[in-house]
């Protein structure tokens, strides 16, 4: 007997106001032998937990809006991972003779009779809605616990006691580097899910640790007891994607890694770095960004300012801060905006981090001779209109640059610097004549990252005034001021995706002239703001008065203003 008749009448009861669409998408499942409840889920034709509960009412089964299972403690030693992970089944109430499960979807039969076969207790089930069982089973097993479960069974039955070093030898190696291979691959799609930027595998005292960095915070990954057991294998598998020499443990190593998800290619830059307790191993994730200047989430004001720097001839633009601040993003998102059939655009990058199509890019590499400077000097020779160069580290590679700027191309770079007039005094403490800073530099761009709230679950935040004049905010803008929620769209953080706080320095004939006479930081930054330069914290204020982030993001990553 078909299900489609019943599994529609329940969408429809649960609000689904598309009845043709809700058949065909059952039918089609229905024709491929596919699960109906997870094909209307997907189809999202239906509010998930209403759906739910009428599946329950139904079904005749209970539904569990909370599982009663606490997840602080591993389901694996309870509940057999593979089962669980294989037909999406959450354990509840676990006690000696009984077990009521969790399921989305009651109609499986396939996961009834693997119920039935392998486990050998009174069962009960209840509904549940699909993200709170996905939600129990990621936090309960850990991220790729199903094919970290195939490893161990296989090494169980090779009888290994070596844990570092045996487990080449003692297992099938087809069998290893599959379940190898399909734990690494998991770990990568799931912080590709998570938005994540770096994968850091971190190897403890008696534990491997996993985090992912999301929106600049790291945040660790619930993994596999036992997963130090595979520490050598988990490893070696990496350095082989990476194309690196896995009998070297000693010295650090950097190479890349080519993915693909979805048609989509991924670089990861991959570096491992010799700890006490093995090698511990960081990948930054390089997905193939829009660069689109709303990107960036810059003010009016902000944006036309920048836009008309990109209109100059000439000139050096820098955009200054510290590692992780997004400099080089803002890089590509200028060069994006620039790339035309009539520029030419050269690079000089250590490393290249991103692709773009009709842009010329290459890699610094040292050890052959090819620096900043040895690079920008041949570039110069090839016609550009434009050059980004990776960073200014040191004077030769700057004083290059500046006479690339006077002789009429326009070049982006970046400096370390705590703001933007401080990448004045950079220039003049790497040795930079302060006559050709003020001739060549137009206009210098600090900026941070802050954490933007999400939309779904940001609350009005009540503060006390005497607080909020403390910290220099300004009272007027009280009332726009929110706060960090958690929801099931941000995984509970109350924050999604980042946003740029800037602060940008013109370098005007007026500061030309103080720059020329060498005056001090406090003169340099007094014009700045006599010329209307807003400093980066209160560029931050202005976006908390709209609601966009927090005052703790933007104290945070900002430094006071006097």
């Amino acid at each position: 007997m078909s299900l489609v008749p019943l599994v529609t009448k329940i969408a429809i009861e649960s609000g689904c106001r598309d009845r043709m669409r809700c058949e065909q998408v059952l039918q089609e499942a229905a024709t491929r032998q596919g699960s109906l409840v997870e094909a209307l889920l997907d189809a999202e034709l239906v509010d998930e937990v209403e759906f739910a509960e009428h599946l329950a009412q139904a079904t005749g089964l209970d539904y569990l809006s909370e599982s009663e299972l606490d997840l602080s403690q591993p389901l694996h030693s309870r509940f057999p991972a593979k089962l669980a992970l294989r037909h999406r089944l959450l354990p509840g109430n676990l006690n000696g003779k009984d077990v009521c499960l969790m399921t989305y979807d009651p109609f499986d039969l396939k996961a009834k009779q693997a119920v039935g076969r392998d486990l050998h207790k009174h069962v009960t089930w209840a509904v549940s809605t699909r993200y709170q069982i996905m939600e129990g089973l990621r936090r309960g097993y850990g991220v790729g616990a199903e094919h970290f479960d195939e490893l161990i069974e296989g090494r169980e039955a090779a009888g290994d006691d070596d844990e570092m070093t045996q487990e080449v030898t003692l297992l099938d190696e087809e069998d290893e580097e599959a379940s190898v291979m399909n734990f690494v691959n998991q770990v990568f799609r799931e912080a590709l899910k998570e938005r994540a930027t770096d994968i850091h595998i971190e190897p403890l005292e008696k534990d491997l640790r996993i985090r992912y960095r999301i929106d600049g915070a790291l945040q660790e990954v619930t993994v596999p007891p036992n997963i130090r057991a595979l520490q050598a294998s988990l490893i070696s598998r990496l350095k082989i994607m990476a194309q690196l020499d896995i009998a070297e443990r000693r010295l650090p190593q950097d190479g890349r890694i080519n993915l693909q998800l979805d048609g989509e290619p991924i670089d990861v830059r991959v570096a491992t770095i010799p700890s006490v307790n093995g090698e511990s191993v960081s990948l930054r994730l390089l997905t193939r960004q829009k660069f689109d200047m709303s990107m960036m989430g810059l003010d009016a004001k902000s944006e036309k300012t920048i836009r008309e720097l990109l209109k100059l001839p000439n000139g050096i633009i820098l955009v200054t801060g510290p590692t992780g601040s997004g400099k080089s993003t803002t890089l590509y998102t200028f060069l994006k905006i620039l790339n035309t059939k009539e520029t030419r655009i050269v690079t000089i990058e250590d490393p290249v981090e991103n692709k773009l199509d009709g842009v010329i890019q290459i890699a610094v590499k040292p050890e052959i001779g090819l620096t900043f400077a040895a690079g920008l000097r041949s570039i110069l020779r090839g016609d550009p209109n434009i050059i980004m160069v990776g960073e200014m580290r040191d004077l030769e590679t700057t004083e290059i640059a500046v006479r690339g700027a006077l002789t009429g191309h326009l070049v982006f770079s970046t400096l370390h610097t705590n703001d933007s007039v401080g990448g004045i005094s950079r220039l003049l403490d790497m040795g930079v004549e302060p006559f050709l800073i003020a001739s060549s530099v137009r206009a210098f761009l600090a900026q941070r990252l802050v954490r933007t709230l999400c939309e779904q679950c940001r609350k009005p935040a009540d503060m006390d005034e005497d607080y909020l004049k403390q910290i220099g905010f300004p009272l007027e803008h009280k009332a726009g001021i929110y706060e960090a929620g958690g929801c099931r769209a941000c995984r509970g953080t109350g924050y999604k995706g980042r946003m740029a706080v800037v602060e940008i320095c013109l370098v005007t004939p007026a500061l030309q002239e103080l720059v020329t006479a060498n005056a001090g930081y406090g003169k340099l930054r007094a014009q700045a703001l006599k010329d209307g330069m807003t400093m980066l914290r209160d560029y931050g204020w202005q976006k908390v008065a709209e609601g966009k982030t927090t005052i703790e993001e933007v104290l945070t990553n900002t430094a006071a203003t006097e």
